[in-house]
């Protein structure tokens, strides 16, 4: 019966040989944290935006309602409520939606701003990673040649 060789030695010299940096695991997960941390801050600012959007419109819309809701004199009056009401909603439809579209816009100025911070961020951490993993290569190389 043959006797199965035993690796353990060999992969725990070679992997003390080869030196591995957490660092730059490290650092990439904190800047994603941040990143994300910057991107939610974004979106609960636009969230709370629209929501003030909405609660304004649906206040407005509700005090214009009452005008519609009270008995009147003339049926004819009635008519004329309702085309008031109509073009009011129609004029505060316009005004809130460009409102919203204006929250539309800060966000994606923002969310692209934000992304191409992290890219130009990223490029230049994986550089310095590749630049410094290449030292080390060269370095434990040039001490395992050495021996």
């Amino acid at each position: 019966m043959t006797n199965t060789q035993d690796f353990t030695k060999m992969f725990q010299d070679m992997m003390g040989n080869m030196p591995v940096d957490m660092t730059f695991a490290q650092d990439a997960f904190k800047n994603q944290a941040a990143l994300g941390e910057k991107l939610s801050k974004v979106a609960l600012q636009a969230a709370d935006k629209s929501t003030e959007i909405s609660t304004k419109w649906t206040k407005e819309t509700l005090t214009k309602m009452g005008n519609v809701a009270t008995a009147k004199e003339e049926a004819a009056d009635y008519g004329k409520a309702m085309t008031d009401f109509a073009s009011a909603q129609a004029e505060l439809a316009a005004e809130n939606m460009a409102a919203f579209a204006e929250v539309a816009k800060k966000v994606q100025a923002e969310t692209v701003e934000l992304m191409m911070a992290a890219g130009k961020e990223m490029g230049d951490e994986v550089q310095n990673a590749a630049k410094k993993a290449t030292d080390d290569v060269q370095k434990a190389a040039k001490k395992a040649t050495a021996k």
